[in-house]
């Protein structure tokens, strides 16, 4: 159950209602109904998140990242959200479970991704010149790597809020790893 009132969609009010009628349509997960006592809190969500989708990482980048961060931080919520999310993306199974473990063996590009990803969680942004240097060798980009710092950003936002609100999962769980 969650710590936070839910709120129900079709009961919001103001510019919660204009979310869930808008950019969250037929969205209504647990997740946006905790976020949504705050539709400014909601609101940043869907910014940064929106803004994310217009860099030049692919959806399955953004979803790698999601996915390590999110095994890092323990949220299964999130593992949840963006196994699901990944695949739609394009991940297979085995690349969404590689991504939590920090080791993708079927793609080097995207195993440098979640390489990347875990390094800048483990050493909390303090990352060396052989990190940064490893990533680019994969074929990313500086933008790249502010994306990764923001997709980051994003995917702690997510993971703290749903530990906080201790939000029920409401999608098919992630498989162990």
């Amino acid at each position: 159950m969650s710590r936070l009132k839910t709120i129900d969609p079709n009961k919001a009010e103001g510019r919660a209602k204009e979310l869930f009628d808008g950019p969250l349509k037929g969205k209504h997960l647990n997740i946006f109904k905790g976020m949504a006592n705050s539709p400014a809190a909601l609101d940043a969500y869907l910014a940064l998140s929106g803004a994310l989708a217009k860099g030049e990482l692919s959806e399955k980048e953004r979803e790698v990242v999601q996915l390590a961060v999110g095994q890092e931080n323990a949220c299964d919520y999130c593992m949840a959200a963006h196994t699901m999310i990944g695949k739609n993306a394009g991940l297979s199974e085995k690349q969404t479970i590689g991504a939590r473990r920090g080791k993708i063996d079927d793609d080097k590009k995207l195993d440098a991704l979640t390489r990347f990803s875990k390094t800048l969680h483990e050493k909390k942004g303090n990352v060396a010149e052989n990190d940064i240097k490893s990533f680019k060798d994969a074929g990313y980009t500086d933008g790249a790597i502010a994306e990764v710092v923001a997709n980051y950003a994003l995917a702690t936002y997510t993971n703290y809020f749903n530990h906080l609100n201790e939000t029920p999962v409401d999608l098919p769980e992630a498989p162990s790893i």
